[in-house]
This record gives structure tokens, C-alpha cells and sequence, in this order.
């Protein structure tokens, strides 16, 4: 997450008369996008943003990106650490730890004494075990973004600043549905067929010009940034998920920031809001200090340095919003990134550009594809809104069977499946009476299933239905 703060440059004069694709947004996702689509041979590509770059990935491309551009994009390589304060976040690590490997992704599972070793002003009295990943480490906003529109713009591409979106026009298209048509300016209209909507917290401005509604929140989001801390100096960035808090590095001193479970909701956000910031509620952010100084007790004696609170989107299930529209044929949506756009923005602006020119990504990509959502659900605000705060408050937070979770698997996996208004423990396997195993009595779990068995609604059904 970044917010930037300067006086915008000067007004362009005119933009192009078409495009075969046009983006709007110059954060993360924009930029990575237009880098991306260049890459497959789409350089007659526009993108337009309303302010400056950055104004509000994958290893591979930080590392190839400052070969292509000749611009650094400020890559800091000082690793990064999981915290797990029981058994049950230890699991999931050593899963994570798991996928990784398929990617060639190198990590260790350390214990306590490993971790303090590694990371000699941690408290690790409470630490049950850290997930520790060498390859990790931070990166420059600015740096990123300028070196990736540098590499498109070498081939054709073309970045307007201080260009603001005013209307996008559509044309009729088959079986009664929409096209889209063309983006109009200030400074001109650009004819096109495929527009990507890359704004973040402000996405509904522009998805609104076309009749769609997404369901994106705005929050207010922040993190702070401490006075010098005695050595600091390259340790790896810390993730205390049980306690919802992240530690960032900073040269000398650390970011601090997390998932509060009372953040401040916003109604809209202003166009103008990209150099401004808000200001640092205490009340709502004072929740993080406590697990960042029970993870780092000399913090207590550490001052603060800067404060930085802006808009942020957050989405219902915590995952970005992706692909092209089911009711807007050329309008693709890559926004909803849930204050992780630096971190996916390599990887889904890929993903984004195959989507755009081969009219499919190349990974399954459903998970974040914005047909996952009922579009009748789209427009119920306060479906959006519940749903998006249990998702940030609950970010970190892991699933226990005596809340009433019903557990289903998954590609070898258990996970959850629904949630019952009385807890459902599960019985030991009684294989189905065989091998001389007496059935298990009173077995809740299995006569829930058995309600399911059925062409028609369940007996349960009142308790998954919407309203």
C-alpha cells in the first residue's frame, strides 16, 4: 500500500484518436497491465490517469523489469517472516510452504530459537514457530510504476498524466448486450473496444459510466512509520497474523500497519483525494501497537516518525475483482485488491493482459473473476459493505470447529464449508461399519449430510439463502 503526495505537472494537450486498449488508473495494477500487454505485442495501448503514477508481483518481473528500463525500481531483497503463536497458523505455513515449492519458491520452517536468531530483537516466548522466506523483501511504488511504463513507452505505449476519465460510451451489441465504444476526456475522445478499469477505491465512478455496479468498499486504511530503531537494519519483514499486524522495513526503522476490526468505512471517495491523505484515528489504529510491541518489545520506547492513512478497496471475500464484464463486452475489471496491489500486481497484470488479447487468462483465475459474484447481489450495498468489513476484520483470523464450522475438503485439504447454528463435532471415521468398526452413534455431522441428499431444498436451507 502507497500513498503519494505532490503538485500534479502540466495538462496534456491532446490524447490519441484510438487505441486497442485503453487503461485507466496509473497504480500497480495499471502499470503492470500496460507492461504486460506490450510484452504480447499490444503497443497501440493508453494509460490514462487522473492525477500522477502512483497517486493513491512476481519476483521475475522486479528482477528483469531495471535490465528492460534502465530505471531501479527500488527492489530491497531482505527476506520476510511468518509468525505462528500456536499448532493450528503453524499448519498453515507448512502448507503455504508447500504451494511455494511448486513455484520454486524457497522457504524453511524454523522454531523459536532459529527465529531469534535470525531476528535477534524478536520475542519469540509465545512464538511457536515462523514461516522464514529469504527471497522476500520490499519495493519503491514510484520506481516500480516509472520503470515499467518506461519499458512500455519505448515501444509505443503512451502514459497521460492529469487526464481524468469523463464518460465511456458504448454501442449495442449482440443478443441486447453492450460494447464499448470509446472514452471521452478532457482533452479528446480515444476510440476503443477494450477498456480496463485499474482505479482502486475509486472504481465505481467508472464502472457507474457504463451501468455496473461492483461490489468494492472504500476503507480508510494506514500504517505508520517508526523513529530509528537499534538494530533494525536488514532484518526480514514480520507477518503476526494472529496478532493482525505487519512490519515492514525501512532502512532503520519499520512500517507499521494491519487489519483492525473497526476500520472507517467510506461513503465515496473524492476524484481530487489523490494528493491528500487523511488523518491517523488513534482510536482505530492504537489496535496494532500492542501485538507489534509484544512482537518487538523495544518498539515500546520507539517513537513515531510519520503517519500515512488513504483509501483503500476492500472487496466481500477479500480478493481482487478481475476479467471483463458479463453485461459490458470490452470492459474488463482489474481493481478490489484489498491494499495487496504491489504484492499481485505482477502476477494479475499478466494474467489481465492474456485476458484482454486471448479472451481467456492462462491460469484459472475464477477465484478473482468478477462472474463469481451474483450480479443481483452487486447492487445491495449493504450485502457489500457487511460482508467486505468481515472479510478485512477477519483477514488473519483462522476457522475453528467450535464456532460451528462444518469442514468440507479440497484438493487433499480440509476447509471450511458452512457454518451451523449448533456446532457439529466430528466423530472418529467409523469406515462405514467395516472391517468389524462399530458405527459411531449419535453422529450429528453425518445425518447434516444426509439432509443434503435431496433434488430439492434442504432442511437447512433458510440458513445459506439470501435475503
Amino acid at each position: 500500500m502507497a500513498f503519494r503526495q505532490e503538485k500534479p505537472p502540466s495538462i496534456p494537450a491532446e490524447v490519441p484518436k484510438e487505441a486497442d486498449v485503453v487503461i485507466i488508473g496509473g497504480g500497480s495494477l495499471g502499470c503492470n497491465t500496460l507492461y504486460n500487454l506490450v510484452k504480447l505485442g499490444v503497443t497501440n495501448t493508453v494509460l490514462l490517469e487522473a492525477h500522477q503514477l502512483t497517486a493513491g508481483l512476481t519476483r521475475d518481473t522486479i528482477i528483469r523489469i531495471e535490465e528492460e528500463s534502465g530505471v531501479n525500481p527500488g527492489w530491497i531483497n531482505n527476506g520476510g517472516m511468518f509468525i505462528a503463536s500456536n499448532k493450528e497458523r503453524l499448519d498453515e505455513y507448512k502448507r503455504l510452504q508447500t504451494i511455494g515449492k511448486t513455484q520454486k519458491i524457497e522457504s524453511f520452517i524454523l522454531g523459536p530459537k532459529e527465529s531469534k536468531e535470525l531476528y535477534p530483537l524478536l520475542n519469540v516466548s509465545d512464538v511457536f514457530g515462523t514461516l522464514y522466506c529469504p527471497g522476500d523483501g520490499t519495493i519503491e511504488p514510484a520506481g516500480f510504476c516509472t520503470a515499467l511504463t518506461r519499458y512500455a513507452t519505448k515501444f509505443g505505449a503512451k502514459v497521460i498524466e492529469n487526464c481524468p476519465v469523463l464518460n465511456i460510451n458504448t454501442e449495442e451489441s449482440l443478443l441486447g448486450g453492450k460494447q464499448v465504444k470509446e472514452v471521452v476526456t478532457p482533452h479528446g475522445t480515444i476510440k476503443t473496444h477494450n477498456v480496463v478499469n485499474a482505479t482502486g477505491a475509486w472504481a465505481n465512478s467508472i464502472t457507474n459510466l457504463v451501468g455496473v455496479t461492483i461490489p468494492l468498499v472504500p476503507m480508510k486504511h494506514a500504517y505508520v512509520v517508526t523513529e530509528k530503531i537499534p538494530g533494525i537494519e536488514n532484518t526480514p519483514n514480520l507477518r503476526d497474523h494472529d496478532a493482525s499486524v505487519y512490519m515492514k522495513l525501512q532502512g532503520d526503522a519499520l512500517a507499521i500497519g494491519g487489519y483492525e476490526v473497526n476500520p472507517i468505512i467510506l461513503e465515496k471517495v473524492e476524484k481530487d483525494f489523490s494528493f491528500s491523505l487523511f488523518d491517523l484515528d488513534w482510536n482505530v489504529f492504537s489496535a496494532h501497537i500492542e501485538g507489534a510491541v509484544n512482537r518487538i518489545p523495544s518498539l515500546e520506547k520507539i517513537g513515531i516518525k510519520s503517519t500515512v492513512c488513504g483509501p483503500e478497496s476492500f472487496t466481500p471475500d477479500h480478493k481482487p475483482i478481475m476479467g471483463e464484464d458479463p453485461n459490458v463486452s470490452g470492459f474488463y475489471h482489474c481493481c478490489g485488491f484489498n491494499s495487496s496491489g504491489m504484492m499481485l500486481g505482477g502476477g494479475c497484470g499478466n494474467q489481465m493482459a492474456h485476458w484482454i488479447v486471448k479472451g481467456r487468462p492462462e491460469l484459472d483465475m475464477f477465484g478473482y473473476d468478477i462472474r463469481r459474484f451474483n450480479p443481483s447481489l452487486n447492487n445491495n450495498k449493504s450485502w457489500a459493505i457487511e460482508r467486505s468489513h468481515e472479510a478485512y476484520a477477519k483477514n488473519y483470523s483462522t476457522i475453528l470447529s467450535e464456532n460451528g464450522c462444518v469442514f468440507q475438503e479440497r484438493h487433499g485439504w480440509e476447509r471450511p464449508g458452512w457454518f451451523n447454528v449448533h456446532p457439529t463435532p466430528i466423530k472418529p471415521y467409523d469406515w462405514y461399519g467395516a472391517y468389524n468398526t462399530p458405527l459411531a452413534k449419535d453422529h450429528l455431522y453425518k445425518e447434516t449430510l444426509k439432509a443434503d441428499y435431496t433434488f430439492d431444498f434442504p432442511p437447512h436451507h433458510h440458513l445459506v439463502s439470501s435475503i
